[in-house]
């Protein structure tokens, strides 16, 4: 997969290149290519901004720049899919990392534009791009992208507004980290054993169990019995009984969502949950024998 991402601060995705995400670059399985915006801009002051029409609060990032920035990118991506190797970026100054994707004509790239009037961004929209061999990040600051920039580029590319969350940012970077990391540890072979992905959270709707490790009793307290058991059957109920409890504390939008899915072993333990204190509310964790 080749991923673009054009900012103003590019040095804001260097930590992309740490961890996993960062070997997966280093090794060529994913191609992450940042771009400066004002490298497509020809005043001397490298302008990507200006006062909104109709007045208001703010600036609006100019449509010249991000015009000439994407007809680079995405014509990179033409001369890939067509089968040509793309030697240039508009002259942006980007750091290339991995071989020619194998694109295909019919593959049209993915334009994503973190914003706060986006779309919610999913786990299943992770998944979604991760099969996906370009995406390109339009990361806007101030009031936003002019929006004549969207609908032009719409004619090129799937363009997708996307927020993480209902809340605003200064810009678009931090939005950009989250999702790229959300996708690119789906691409496979990026993550080392792929049954970690099996029971995460969101994977079927529903939040992660909770987790355990050595020793078996830490300052008084003990890792639940069921799970030094050996009794794989009960293990697993009790990790998807813990699953529709998290769920029913801190989300309980998400289980009505599956409410016509669930089995009759799971109705009896959301039944028991209903008749006992709350270990978590709000995703806080509540004080020994602290009631809901």
């Amino acid at each position: 997969m080749r991923i673009d991402v054009v900012s103003i601060f590019p040095e804001y995705l260097a930590p992309l290149r740490l961890s996993l995400i960062g070997r997966a670059i280093a090794d060529g399985a994913l191609d992450l290519r940042v771009h400066d915006l004002r490298d497509w801009t020809h005043d001397r002051h490298r302008t990507v901004d200006d006062t909104p029409y109709g007045g208001g609060a703010g600036m609006v990032m100019r449509p010249e720049p991000w015009g000439e920035a994407l007809d680079a990118l995405l014509d990179a991506h033409g001369a890939e899919s067509a089968g040509t190797t793309d030697s240039a970026d508009g002259g942006a100054a980007g750091a290339a990392g991995g071989a020619a994707t194998g694109e295909t004509a019919g593959d049209r790239p993915v334009v994503l534009v973190p914003s706060p009037a986006g779309v919610p961004f999913t786990q299943a929209q992770a998944a979604e791009l991760a099969q996906r061999s370009r995406l390109l990040f339009a990361c806007g600051r101030y009031e936003g992208i002019d929006q004549r920039v969207v609908e032009e580029a719409s004619a090129r590319a799937e363009v997708r507004m996307v927020s993480i969350g209902d809340y605003v940012l200064n810009g678009g970077e931090v939005a950009t980290m989250v999702m790229i990391e959300a996708i690119a540890r789906l691409i496979p072979g990026i993550i080392g054993n792929p049954e970690s992905l099996a029971e995460e959270s969101y994977k079927d709707g529903l939040l992660e169990y909770p987790v355990y490790t050595k020793p078996a009793q830490w300052r008084g307290r003990e890792v639940p019995e069921v799970l030094l058991s050996g009794n794989h059957g009960a293990i697993a109920r009790w990790r998807r009984d813990r699953r529709l409890e998290r769920t029913a504390r801190v989300r309980p939008d998400l289980l009505a969502a599956l409410e016509p899915e669930l089995s009759t072993a799971d109705r009896a333990a959301l039944a028991a949950l209903a008749e006992t204190s709350a270990p978590e509310a709000d995703g806080r964790l509540a004080a020994p024998g602290a009631i809901d």
